[in-house]
């Protein structure tokens, strides 16, 4: 019986093919918005997670001043490279420290010239960071120590000065950045853009050799720290701030003259706030599912008056109530059903394109898919339900007679 109605629910389908796409219309948009809205929420979702996790892993960034992730400050004292020193052996938890300096300089080689982000740090720096080399080698232990000429150097620095050369790779060439000229001893794998811009840009250096040769001082602007796997951040940061205030010789009663940046924290943070704005969006969009249900229903009121005839007829020769109210049912079901399905086909081809055009990852997710399909299918019985019940309590008689 059921293989029964529904052909017969397909029929009437196809019998009003623009009535049937117009009255699906509104579930069609509702669909296809919903999906739409959370899988573009999903992939901003995932590159923020994407654009931190790229900044390190587990990753604390201490900079001096209280002045946020900014720093800094007048009359804030610097850090120094023993402090990084103390953190690596007084604090359990933490799987590397790196001591960073940064400054701006222009780097010439190969008949060209860039500006760029120079780094001053040891082998620790590209274990903090996540950093892996596509070629070359890291600093050798002595030439950290001396502060030799040697540098590595990033893709976009890499392109900038040496890509325009047909088989010039910049590993062991000559770079000279401001004054000194050092040798290229390796090349970062490319990151992309990051929170902070295009992270490939930028030469690394050992950190005696930025202080010495183009700071000309022994402050270090950032302490790295990366917490091994599974270590408790709240713990670590609260031993890590009292080892600080007691090298920086801060009373009780100062406040703190650095600031501890938790990346892992920020990720949450920004995470929730994304999956938040989904969530409501999705909502909003949800709203048109509703009004395509009250299109539905409007639709299956008039097909149940066209066809008044029709069902004094079956009700006459012996069709039970629950038959005819099962038909219009399922005729109501099919057409959100089919509106489910064109609205997941729309939002797929919808959410890759957008996805492209805002630089997001595209993340499918079956779950909101099958889940958008099945609130639609709910949608039909819940509207059908009333001009399903009318056709099935019509009487034959008037039904019959009915013009």
């Amino acid at each position: 019986m059921l293989t029964s109605v529904f052909m017969l629910a397909l029929r009437s389908v196809q019998r009003n093919l623009l009535r049937s796409f117009l009255t699906i219309l509104g579930i069609v948009i509702g669909v296809s918005a919903v999906i739409t809205m959370v899988t573009l929420g999903n992939g901003a979702t995932r590159a923020i997670q994407n654009q931190i996790a790229g900044l390190g892993t587990n990753l604390l960034m201490v900079r001096p001043g209280q002045r946020g992730f900014g720093g800094g400050g007048g009359g804030v004292p610097h850090f120094i490279e023993a402090d990084a020193e103390a953190i690596a052996s007084q604090i359990g938890g933490v799987a590397a420290v790196a001591p960073q300096s940064v400054s701006s300089a222009t780097v010439v080689g190969n008949g060209r010239n860039w500006v760029t982000s120079v780094s001053g740090s040891t082998n620790q720096w590209f274990t903090t960071g996540n950093w892996t080399l596509a070629s070359g080698r890291s600093f050798a232990a002595d030439e950290q120590v001396a502060g030799a000429a040697v540098c590595i150097i990033g893709e976009t620095v890499r392109r900038e000065i040496f890509g325009g050369t047909i088989g010039q790779t910049g590993l062991g060439q000559r770079l000279r950045v401001k004054q000194f000229s050092c040798d290229v001893v390796g090349i970062l794998a490319a990151k992309g853009q990051g929170g902070m811009g295009d992270q490939d840009d930028t030469v690394v250096l050992p950190l005696h050799t930025l202080q010495r040769r183009v700071t000309g001082s022994r402050r270090v602007d950032t302490l790295l720290v990366s917490m091994e796997d599974g270590s408790d951040s709240v713990p670590l940061k609260a031993s890590l701030r009292q080892l600080l205030r007691e090298r920086r010789k801060l009373a009780e009663t100062d406040d703190d003259n650095f600031n501890i940046f938790d990346t892992q924290q920020l990720a949450e943070t920004l995470s929730s706030t994304t999956e938040v704005l989904t969530t409501l969006l999705g909502a909003v969009a949800a709203v048109s599912l509703l009004v395509g249900g009250i299109g539905i229903m409007n639709i299956m009121l008039v097909s149940v008056t066209e066809r008044t005839r029709e069902i004094g007829l079956r009700l006459a020769v012996g069709a039970l109530e629950s038959e005819v109210l099962l038909q219009f049912l399922i005729e109501a079901v099919v057409l959100s059903a089919l509106g489910g399905v064109v609205g997941i086909v729309i939002a797929t081809a919808a959410s890759w394109a957008l996805s492209s055009v805002m630089g997001v990852p595209y993340v499918f997710d079956p779950a909101i898919n099958a889940l958008s399909l099945l609130f639609a299918a709910a949608i039909g019985v819940l509207f059908g339900y009333f001009p399903a019940r009318r056709a099935a309590r019509m009487d034959p008689i008037e039904a019959l007679r009915h013009e």
